[in-house]
């Protein structure tokens, strides 16, 4: 699942770590208009990335979502396999994203048999929901099993160290509103840091104006730090290339084509391109 999000907004899973209903990624069609991207920044920052890295042509879009950008990496003349958890989402993208190959997979342990990528693309903050160490190490493994030598992981996903000593994103609910088919929509977000845990937990009340009766639903981010990730990923064979706040898809002001991607690890964001080494 794709948004056009700033750094105060809050994404939806883009592949689920479970079953639960959730309003937006049990129907696609509102998630897109939720989350509108008509200029397909995120798959414009990807295929910048994989092309700037001389990533090869094969792609897995881990956690895709809708398809969209699945179908932009496409589009750009790469041959992408799109994998994602929800059913309904995948159902989605064949029909409104059509031309990757669009497969289930679960992002914290999956096998793709016979399946070798040049570049996994894991965007929208993906990979946090890996919620522990182990769970961390599952994706690692699978991302690892599936790459060709020297292949590439890239991903975009929030960046824990932002919340050390800053409360900007958790001193008041956000609420956004939006209208899909005649219906007024208005969602309140309320984030808290989960300290022992590791996690950014999400608390979100749906309403209507349709009369149905509000929907809470909950969900969380596992919080990494950049000298973490820098720890794990080169514990799983990984040698980081580039590791970055921004600019991005994501941030303010976001990223444009020529960019050249920024020193620091501070802000809301975290950019990373990771090349698997060889093995002896």
């Amino acid at each position: 699942m794709r948004e056009p999000a700033t750094t105060s907004d809050t994404a939806e899973p883009a592949t689920a770590c479970g079953t639960a209903a959730n309003l937006l990624t049990d129907n696609p069609e509102l998630y897109e208009a939720r989350f509108p991207d008509p200029d397909r920044l995120a798959g414009r920052w990807a295929e910048d990335t994989l092309r700037s890295h001389g990533a090869g042509q094969r792609v897995l879009d881990l956690g895709c979502g809708t398809g969209r950008d699945a179908a932009h990496l496409q589009r750009a003349g790469r041959t992408v396999t799109g994998a994602d958890l929800s059913e309904a989402m995948l159902t989605y993208a064949r029909t409104h994203h059509p031309g990757p190959d669009y497969l289930a997979a679960d992002l914290r342990e999956f096998a793709l048999a016979d399946r070798e990528f040049d570049a996994v693309v894991c965007l929208d903050s993906a990979l946090l929901y890996c919620y522990t160490n182990a769970e961390l190490d599952g994706f690692l493994r699978s991302v690892r099993r599936c790459l060709a030598a020297g292949g590439l992981l890239v991903a975009e996903m929030r960046n824990g160290a932002f919340f050390l000593g800053r409360t900007d994103l958790l001193n008041a609910p956000r609420v956004d509103a939006f209208t899909w088919r005649g219906t007024a929509y208005r969602s309140t977000t309320t984030l808290s840091v989960d300290r022992t845990a590791q996690l950014l937990r999400r608390t979100r009340v749906w309403t209507a104006h349709d009369g149905s009766a509000p929907v809470e639903q909950r969900s969380a981010w596992r919080l990494l730090f950049p000298q973490e990730l820098r720890h794990v990923l080169a514990r799983h064979g990984f040698e980081v290339l580039a590791l970055y706040d921004g600019p991005g898809p994501r941030t303010d002001p976001p990223w444009r084509e020529g960019a050249a991607p920024g020193a620091a690890t501070d802000a809301d964001r975290l950019h990373l391109v990771a090349r698997l080494l060889p093995t002896d």
